[in-house]
């Protein structure tokens, strides 16, 4: 979940790590901090508890350190609590070592006792630490041979990592290693980085490797070289990134959230268009046989967060164009239930960063047990993508803010040309309810442009329940799994407790929780539905509930009859409903979130990529 950044040139490294960790800041705020090494100042940490504008200030912009070789660090604290003395980077205690890392170290414990018992003094409650007190202990031990003293290190701990090293014996080399924690390399000329994410160096280079896990990293000024675990040289492969550097800042918006909410009829075009070919779905990455679609006996989808919400939505239109079981199951709860997987599971994995940890997991499990992997993934190169065996990218851009929109959308995007390329395949769907599923799918961008044009009321709307202390949402079929989402965004931005019920629940126990004043949100764009929806509304009321519903334009004279307020949206095809009615809802939050006053981008206790269990 951290952020880290590294960077040897001939440049001052100062500000080029402050300005790499700006950009990565949405993985980690509870501290920030950089090491720079300086032939004449030695090695330089500062560090400072709270966002990284409090460690900017004190270092003036990074005018106050000097050297061409440094590592930053944003951080989302596991171990020991935000504080200054928790803040990465850390250092041995001789003070020639400092070390950056995301991830976890599993038996820390074990380490820092046995240092302990050899004299080391900890200066902080992190598992990093002893990181960089193992390494001095090693270091010592072999003399000049740092390459051999982290591999001794990496060999002696277990959890996931990615770390950067820096040693102030060694000043013209930055060393880099990585398990189950995405880590790049950034080539250029006369400077190369290490970063946690493309974000970070984009500004400075756009030629790229992804360390594998197991790799090590040494980065010198005028080259890069590649190890294995056994210290073997590996070529990698270097990647071209082709998107702008305004696609990662706000264009003048207020907030990233913003900007992302209002390109996603751009992105849900990118996603789309270019797979649909004279009326038909091409998706000529995939290699899904018809044969081995038909020898499928099962799909499981596998997700965390907003994405596990996209597999529920999926798990409907999937088994109702393949005429498939679906089952949708947390990642962070598939390994540990016994899934029933064969040879003919198809598993699709659902991940925006491609490095969520608890999807990763899952997905290797999956394979183990026999799985074919189909992962829907909007980083190119990432883990989860390297290791499926087929993926289909969706081409969102890079999404800064905590709380994801656009990835969410063109993740429903694929599902539906995924189930509409299966179904063909399979001949589960007529002719000519795939043209008109099609033929609607491309009309969606303009409905959302009309959406985000119109998006006064819904700021109206949370203007008057901004202040409510907890929220229900409720709907039935696709409207539920829509309802999920929406429910996720409120209480990810503006803390406000919140939840998504199936409608038809309320009756079983749930109902009990409203009262007077109590708002709820009832999503009621599914038409064969519509009625039962609109009964349940009846039975909140009936209690003094404040009810904001949700439908298509055609029946918004039929919920204006029931609800308190309304928002509509354009009519669709039923199984595209989820693309048009999660936007209101997104708007919704957010605004809500705003009168609020809440940090809308930085969200209290989260992160952007879950890269811990």
């Amino acid at each position: 979940m951290c952020g880290i950044v590294g960077f040897i040139g001939r440049e001052e490294a100062a500000p080029i790590l402050l300005d790499g960790l700006a950009r990565l800041e949405y993985r980690g705020y509870d501290s920030a901090g950089i090491a720079v090494y300086g032939a004449k100042e030695g090695l330089q940490v500062v560090k400072a508890k709270g966002r990284l504008r409090v460690l900017d200030d004190i270092v003036a912009g990074g005018k106050t350190i000097h050297g061409h070789m440094g590592l930053g660090h944003t951080r989302w604290a596991t171990h020991g609590e935000p504080s200054d003395v928790n803040s990465h980077p850390h250092v041995s205690e001789d003070g020639r070592i400092a070390v950056v890392h995301n991830g976890i170290i599993e038996n820390y414990v074990e380490i820092k006792e046995f240092l302990q018992a050899q004299g080391v003094h900890f200066a902080s409650e992190t598992d990093t630490e002893v990181v960089a007190q193992l390494l001095e202990y090693y270091y010592k031990d072999g003399q000049d041979d740092l390459l051999g003293a982290v591999v001794k290190v990496l060999h002696r701990i277990q959890g996931a990592y990615a770390f950067g090293i820096i040693c102030a014996d060694r000043p013209d080399e930055l060393i880099a290693a990585r398990k189950d924690s995405p880590l790049i390399l950034g080539y250029g000329k006369g400077f190369h980085f290490l970063a946690s994410d493309v974000t970070a160096v984009i500004k400075y280079t756009r030629e790229v490797s992804y360390l594998d896990d197991g790799d090590i990293a040494v980065l010198t000024a005028d080259g890069i070289q590649v190890y294995d675990a056994l210290l073997q040289p590996v070529e990698k492969e270097r990647c071209h990134v082709d998107w702008e550097i305004s696609a990662a800042e706000k264009g003048g918006y207020e907030h990233f959230m913003a900007k992302e909410i209002m390109e996603q009829p751009k992105a849900f075009r990118d996603t789309v268009f270019p797979r649909i070919q004279d009326g038909r779905v091409v998706l000529d990455d995939l290699s899904l046989t018809p044969d081995y679609l038909r020898e499928v006996d099962k799909l499981y989808i596998i997700a965390c967060g907003s994405s596990y919400h996209v597999g529920m939505t999926a798990k409907y239109t999937l088994e109702r164009l393949l005429r498939k079981p679906v089952e949708v199951t947390l990642a962070s709860e598939f390994r540990y239930c016994d899934p029933i997987v064969t040879d003919k599971t198809l598993a699709l994995v659902i991940s925006q960063s491609g490095e969520t940890i608890d999807t990763l997991a899952a997905m290797r499990e999956a394979k183990r047990l026999g799985a074919r992997v189909l992962s829907i993934v909007n980083v190119v190169g990432s883990t989860i993508a390297r290791e499926s065996d087929d993926v289909l990218y969706t081409w969102a851009g890079p999404e800064i803010a905590v709380a994801t929109t656009k990835a969410y959308s063109t993740q429903l995007a694929l599902v539906y040309l995924i189930g509409l390329y299966c179904a063909r395949a399979l001949e589960t769907i007529r002719a000519a309810d795939y043209d008109a599923i099609v033929e609607e799918l491309l009309l969606i961008p303009t409905k959302l442009e009309a959406i985000l044009e119109n998006r006064e009321d819904i700021q109206y709307f949370a203007s008057l329940y901004f202040n409510h202390p907890s929220i229900f949402f409720i709907g039935r079929n696709i409207d539920y799994a829509v309802g999920l989402e929406g429910s996720l965004k409120l209480k990810e931005i503006s803390y406000i407790h919140s939840e998504a019920y199936a409608a038809g629940e309320l009756k079983h126990g749930t109902i009990s929780l409203i009262e007077p004043g109590t708002l709820v949100v009832a999503l009621a764009g599914y038409r064969p539905l519509f009625e039962k929806t609109m009964s349940n509304v009846v039975e909140v009321k009936s209690r003094g509930a404040d009810v904001l519903g949700l439908t298509t334009q055609s029946r918004g004279d039929e919920i204006q009859k029931t609800v308190d307020h309304a928002i509509l949206i354009p009519d669709t095809h039923p199984m595209l409903l989820p693309s048009l009615e999660v936007v209101p809802l997104q708007l919704f939050a957010y605004y809500v979130a705003l009168m609020r006053g809440c940090d809308i981008d930085k969200p209290r206790n989260l992160a952007k990529s879950v890269t811990v269990e």
